[in-house]
C-alpha cells in the first residue's frame, strides 16, 4: 500500500469509540473530569493567546482571536472526538505561523507561540488516550514535518523550541498511549478473571449436582429394587391370586428392572473413578453423632441436639441425606474458617418439614466469619442445590457475634421446586 494512502487513512480514520474520556468510571466526579480540565484550559488560553498575538506578534485584535478560538476551544471537543479537534487545530497552526513570521525578532518563538505549543500538547494527551497507534503514528509524524520545513524555509526566524515541541509532543503520544493500553490489558484481565469465576462457579454447580445425583441414586434404586421384589415374590406370598393379577406383578418387576438398568448407566456417566469404588450406604440422622465426634476431633466444640423422635421416624431418604450434608458442609466450614469456635447443631421436626440449624460463634483469634463455599469449597453451592431439589429454605449469614449460622427447613411432602 502506498505510504501516503496509509498516512491519509489514518488521519481520515477516527476511532469507533466516540465515548467521553473516563465515561467508563463508575465515579460522577471522574466522568465530569476531563472536561474540567479541558475548560479550564480553554478559559486559560483563549485570553492568553489573543493578548499574546496582538501584543508581542503585533497581529490585529480581530484575526488574534479568530486565531485563539480557532486554537483553543477545540480542546473541548477533544475530549470525546480528538482527532477531529486536531483537524480544527492543525491549520489553525499553520495559519498562525505564517501570519506571525512578519513580527518583529524577540517578539517570541516562532512557529510555535506559548500559548499554540500549550494547545497542541494537551490535544495530544487526548489524542494518546483515544486513536489508534498508526494515527499518532501519522499525526507525530505531520507534526515533525511541518515543522522540518519551517526550519529549513526559514531558517532565521526558526529557534529550538520547536524541536522541544516536535520531541514533547511525540513523548506525550508515548506516554499516553502506553498508559491507555496498560489500563485496557488490566480491563481486559478484570473481565477474564469474571468469565472465569463464572466458569468456575459453573463447575461447581454441575459438579455438587452429578454428586447429589449420585448419592440419590442409591436411595432412588434401593427403592426400586423393593418393588422389584416384592413384585417377582407376589405371586407366591399371596394365595389365590388371579392369572391377571400376577402379569400386573410381572410386568411391575420388569419395569423396576428396566429402570434399575437405566438408572446404572446413567449413574456410569455421573460417577467418577474414586465415586464408583465408594460402597458404603448413605448417611442421615442416625450418622449425626458420630460427624459431631469427628469435628470436634479437629478441633471445633460441637453440640448435637437430636430430638428422640425424629430420629426414630421413618422419613424420606432424600431429606435425611440432605440433612446430614447440609450439617457436614456446615461444620466442615467450621473447621476451615472458624478452628477452635463452638457450634451448636439443632435437628428437628415443625410445620412437616425437618429443620436444621448449625450456628457457630467467632474463632478464637477473632477472626470474622466466613460463608461457605467463600474459599473455593462446594459448600455453600452443595447446600442450596439440595435445599432446591426438596422446594426447601435456606438461610445462611454472620451473626452478631460474629460467628456464622445456617438455617434450613426441608419440606417431608413437597413436590420439588425452587428454594427461597
Amino acid at each position: 500500500m502506498n505510504p501516503w494512502n496509509s498516512l491519509a487513512r489514518a488521519l481520515t480514520e477516527p476511532s469507533p469509540d466516540q465515548r467521553p474520556l473516563l465515561a467508563g468510571s463508575s465515579r460522577r466526579w471522574l466522568r465530569a473530569l476531563p472536561y474540567a480540565v479541558a475548560g479550564a484550559m480553554v478559559a486559560t488560553l483563549l485570553p492568553t493567546g489573543i493578548v499574546l498575538l496582538t501584543t508581542e506578534y503585533h497581529v490585529g485584535g480581530y484575526l488574534a482571536a479568530v486565531l485563539a478560538i480557532a486554537q483553543a476551544v477545540p480542546l473541548l471537543a477533544a475530549v470525546s472526538r480528538p482527532l477531529h479537534a486536531w483537524w480544527v487545530v492543525a491549520p489553525a497552526v499553520l495559519v498562525g505561523a505564517v501570519v506571525t513570521y512578519g513580527s518583529p525578532d524577540g517578539a517570541g518563538p516562532w512557529p510555535w507561540p506559548v500559548t499554540t505549543l500549550l494547545s497542541y500538547v494537551f490535544l495530544m494527551i487526548g489524542l494518546g488516550l483515544r486513536e489508534r497507534g498508526d494515527t499518532l503514528v501519522a499525526v507525530w509524524l505531520v507534526t515533525a514535518l511541518g515543522t522540518a520545513v519551517a526550519g529549513a524555509g526559514f531558517p532565521g526566524r526558526f529557534d529550538e523550541v520547536s524541536i522541544v515541541v516536535v520531541v514533547l509532543s511525540g513523548a506525550v503520544l508515548l506516554l499516553t498511549w502506553s498508559l491507555r493500553g496498560r489500563g485496557e490489558a488490566q480491563r481486559s484481565l478484570a473481565r477474564q478473571k469474571q468469565i472465569s469465576e463464572a466458569e468456575r462457579a459453573r463447575s461447581t454447580l454441575l459438579e455438587e449436582r452429578a454428586r447429589i445425583a449420585r448419592e440419590l441414586h442409591d436411595v432412588v434404586a434401593h427403592h426400586m429394587s423393593v418393588i422389584a421384589v416384592q413384585a417377582d415374590s407376589a405371586p407366591y406370598r399371596i394365595t389365590g391370586l388371579p392369572a391377571g393379577a400376577a402379569e400386573e406383578f410381572a410386568a411391575i418387576a420388569a419395569a423396576a428392572r428396566g429402570s434399575l438398568g437405566e438408572m446404572r448407566r446413567l449413574l456410569g456417566v455421573l460417577r467418577s473413578e474414586e465415586a464408583e469404588a465408594d460402597k458404603a450406604p448413605q448417611p442421615g440422622l442416625a450418622d449425626l453423632p458420630r460427624l459431631v465426634e469427628t469435628v470436634g476431633q479437629a478441633g471445633v466444640r460441637a453440640e448435637l441436639a437430636l430430638a428422640g423422635e425424629t430420629a426414630a421416624l421413618d422419613l424420606p431418604e432424600a431429606v435425611t441425606l440432605s440433612a446430614y450434608r447440609i450439617v457436614q458442609e456446615a461444620l466442615a466450614n467450621v473447621v476451615r474458617h472458624a478452628p477452635g469456635s463452638a457450634a451448636a447443631v439443632e435437628v428437628s421436626l415443625a410445620d412437616r418439614a425437618l429443620r436444621v440449624s448449625v450456628v457457630n460463634g467467632p474463632a478464637p483469634g477473632g477472626d470474622s466469619a466466613v460463608e461457605p463455599g467463600s474459599a473455593g469449597g462446594h459448600g455453600l453451592v452443595g447446600m442450596r442445590e439440595r435445599v432446591r431439589l426438596l422446594a426447601g429454605t435456606l438461610d445462611t449469614g454472620p451473626t452478631p457475634d460474629g460467628g456464622f449460622r445456617v438455617a434450613a427447613a426441608l419440606p417431608l411432602d413437597t413436590a420439588p421446586g425452587e428454594a427461597s
